[in-house]
């Protein structure tokens, strides 16, 4: 059977894995509000940068179905990707709101993330990821980037 172009297959041991995480999230416990926490990639290679933060998610979610992103603030991505024996749905979209990554596990289980830009100040990025991840934070993605002095847009549009 001839392999899937559209399917980009990761295996453990890649560069993406030589580097520690920096993700946060708030406690399972936390009332629903319109980010889960906060995640700080290194770079905008999707394909490098997501199959860490898929690993890490599948451990609250169960395993990861889909992975929805905002085109212009990634390199290009293929339609789906094989992480750890499980296919991913990639779903890049250019409407919605900016600097967030939502990851989908079993229906309707789901997690919004704050994503910092890669070239973000390291005080203005930690901030913001602090925020972000706070229990009673309800601030959208933009405004925690503007308190937190990092860049509103990455790329225009």
């Amino acid at each position: 059977m001839k392999p899937d172009p559209r399917t980009q297959t990761w295996r453990p041991g890649t560069a993406a894995t030589h580097h520690l995480l920096r993700l946060r999230l708030k406690p399972k416990d936390t009332p629903p509000s319109t980010l889960d926490g906060s995640w700080w990639p290194r770079s905008r290679d999707l394909l490098a940068e997501l199959p860490p933060l898929v690993e890490v998610l599948a451990m609250r979610l169960g395993y990861i179905t889909r992975v929805t992103y905002v085109t212009t603030e990634w390199d290009n991505a293929p339609r789906r990707m094989e992480i750890a024996g499980h296919v991913v749905h990639l779903h890049g979209t250019r409407a919605g709101p900016g600097h967030l990554v939502t990851v989908t596990g079993p229906e309707p289980h789901r997690i919004s993330l704050l994503t910092i830009p890669p070239g973000a100040p390291e005080v203005a990025g930690h901030d913001a990821l602090i925020a972000a991840s706070r229990r009673d934070n309800g601030d959208r993605a933009e405004e925690i980037l503007a308190a937190s002095g990092g860049p509103e847009r990455t790329r225009p549009s």
